[in-house]
């Protein structure tokens, strides 16, 4: 046992297979067996020298002092073998419980696949006898389409048959009674003509007869009233007090015919003046009682409005910084000027349309608390000669206001232009002297207003009677960008947010889009840019659920930019040129592309530069007065 725990470095050699020898240690004599017989020998064979070995072994253990301690160190190992196994056994169960599960998973997903299979195949299925059902229904509705349509097609062929057999029975009896007609006609015209040639001597005798009549009628008139006449002259001139009141009567008579006329016309000028408004203005926030009788609820809605406290001038208009500081002096200035009684300045204003100039001019008499009068200058030259009446009628309205008129008008260049250079008719020239004589000196009741696109063409007598004179160009990038918040606000939001009106807008950033949107927009006038809200709005109306998006916006804005685009190319070469139009844009020729189409780009000419110039220029013109000019 040594050897077993240790003591000894050689264990026992194994006994070999061979048999001892015999006589004396010789070797016997190999014997010759297969592998099969060998390995049955093996099998019976005992080795009693491995039991020899053990029991020795266990002697030596039970004389060794480490006895016990071997056998509780086997007895552990014999343990820890077996909790070996049973982990082993119990992860074995495991692994079959897991393989059970996964088969369970497996045998599930097959499930399911073979049900999603038949569900599939059940949906083509049932989407096939679907489709075979339309299309048989469709083909039994095209067959019953083309029966109706040759029944159709038959009554259409059978009633244009009857059509044709009755207007030929129409035809043939319109006919018949003509030919009878005629017939009728022509037997009684010969028969007419028979009658006279048999009465001609007796129709002769007749008109003779009537003719001396007539003549002996005349004659006797004709004495009678000769007579009259002649006696009443003669009393007439044999009486000296008849022939008094008959003078009389007749200067009484005609004194009294011109005196109506002229109290007609003086009573028609002041109920003109008090009641009504002149021809040539086209509006007005001055009272009026025939139009409070015509439109009672705006004439309320301006009564109310005009007792609230004056609102700002620029109060919903959006102009450039360095313009605003110019306009909000002159509202401060015409306004003390109408406190005070003072005398008011008149004012031009140029710049391209759309910018601002009529709604600045409403806003500034509104702020003063006076009322504005509109006019346009091409109301003018239609009324010929009564022009010049109508110009003085329109300067007696408004100097009869207690609170002062501001008078605006629109396009005056287009009777106010050059009588030098200019061909102009003779009633134009008339109305123009007619404005120049009634605007030769300062009022303190008329606040003179024009506006025009080319102050070029104006009267340099028109220049003289200015004032001042301010430029309203076109919106720069921030201009725009506000001017685009305004009317996305007014045309979209509020509407949306009212909730009463079929519009909704999508979630997205608008302060981003409106940026944009100003960036694309180059060039454009503040009118074109409130027709981008009011497209807006229509474009939400038109959709289908009436919702506004970001893409629409933006396609609807690429459209205005490419229509403004081509309204510039249909300008003629005389409106681009610097001399009569310089606030016009020098824009690109028009590109048809898409892409080019989808991000136009526009540029803004030096606003600096040209305003000099024109300044410059405009200066010159005017006789002797200095013009406040800003560049």
């Amino acid at each position: 046992m040594s050897w077993l725990f240790g003591y000894s470095t050689k264990p026992p050699q194994p006994p070999t297979d061979d048999p001892p020898a015999e006589n004396g240690g010789a070797a016997a004599p190999a014997v010759n067996l297969s592998k099969s017989e060998k390995k049955a020998m093996e099998a019976y064979r005992f080795d009693s020298s491995a039991l020899e070995r053990a029991a020795q072994a266990a002697r030596e253990l039970e004389r060794s002092k480490h006895a016990k301690e071997a056998l509780e160190l086997s007895k552990l190992q014999e343990t820890t073998k077996q909790q070996e196994q049973l982990a082993k056994i119990k992860g074995y169960e495991a692994e079959i419980e897991h393989a059970k599960v996964d088969q369970k998973k497996i045998d599930y997903e097959e499930r399911r696949k073979t049900l999603q299979e038949e569900t599939k195949q059940h949906q083509m299925r049932a989407q096939y006898q679907d489709q075979l059902a339309k299309k048989r229904y469709e083909e039994q509705i095209i067959q019953q389409q083309k029966s109706q349509d040759e029944i159709l097609r038959k009554q259409e062929e059978s009633v244009a048959k009857q059509e044709a057999l009755r207007r030929a029975t129409i035809e043939h009896e319109m006919e018949l009674r003509e030919k009878n007609k005629m017939k009728t006609i022509e037997a009684e015209a010969r028969a007419k003509a028979k009658a006279e040639r048999e009465n001609r001597d007796i129709t002769l005798e007749q008109i003779r007869l009537k003719a001396a009549e007539n003549r002996t009628t005349i004659l006797e008139s004709i004495k009678t009233a000769g007579t009259v006449i002649g006696t009443g002259l003669n009393a007439l001139v044999t009486d000296w007090d008849k022939t008094l009141a008959a003078a009389g009567g007749l200067s009484l008579l005609a004194l009294g015919v011109y005196t109506a006329k002229g109290a007609t016309s003086v009573t028609a000028r002041f109920i003109e003046a008090r009641i009504g408004k002149p021809t040539l203005v086209n509006e007005t926030s001055r009272f009026s009682l025939l139009e409070a009788v015509k439109h009672p609820i705006l004439t309320i809605s301006k009564a109310i409005t005009s007792f609230r406290k004056p609102t700002d001038a620029l109060g919903g208009v959006v102009l450039a910084p360095t313009l605003e500081r110019r306009l909000r002096d002159i509202a401060i200035a015409t306004k003390n000027t109408r406190v005070n009684k003072g005398f008011y300045r008149n004012l031009l204003m140029y710049g391209p349309p759309g910018t601002g100039k009529t709604l600045f001019s409403k806003k500034l008499a509104t702020h003063s608390g006076m009322d504005y009068a509109i006019l346009t200058g091409g109301d003018v030259a239609p009324m010929g000669k009564d022009a010049v009446a109508a110009i003085h009628k329109v300067f007696d309205w408004a100097n009869t206001s207690s609170k002062g008129v501001l008078l605006f008008i629109d396009e005056a260049d287009a009777f106010l232009r050059k009588r030098s250079s200019e061909r102009i008719s003779e009633d134009l020239r008339s109305a123009l002297n007619a404005f120049l004589y009634r605007t030769s000196d300062q009022s303190n009741r008329i606040m003179l207003v024009l506006a025009s696109n080319t102050p070029q063409q104006f009267d340099s007598a028109i220049n003289d009677r200015l004032d001042k004179m301010i430029e309203f160009g076109l919106p720069g990038q921030e201009e725009r960008e506000r001017l685009i918040r305004l009317y996305f606000d007014k045309f979209v939001l509020q509407p949306a947010s009212e909730g009463k009106r079929r519009l909704s807008v999508d979630q997205f950033d608008y302060g981003a889009l409106c940026s944009n949107l100003a960036s694309r927009t180059a060039g454009m006038s503040g009118r074109a840019l409130s027709k981008l809200g009011v497209a807006w709005q229509a474009a939400a109306y038109a959709s289908d659920e009436g919702r506004l998006t970001e893409q629409m916006c933006i396609d609807i804005c690429d459209d205005a930019v490419r229509d403004h685009r081509q309204k510039m190319e249909w300008l003629s070469a005389e409106e681009k040129t610097r001399s009569m139009m310089p606030y016009l844009l020098d824009l690109p020729p028009l590109d048809n592309s898409n892409e080019a189409q989808s991000t136009p780009k526009l540029t803004e000419p030096p606003v600096k530069a040209e305003s000099s110039s024109r300044n410059k220029s405009l200066t010159k013109k005017t006789a002797g007065k200095s013009i406040d000019t800003e560049k």
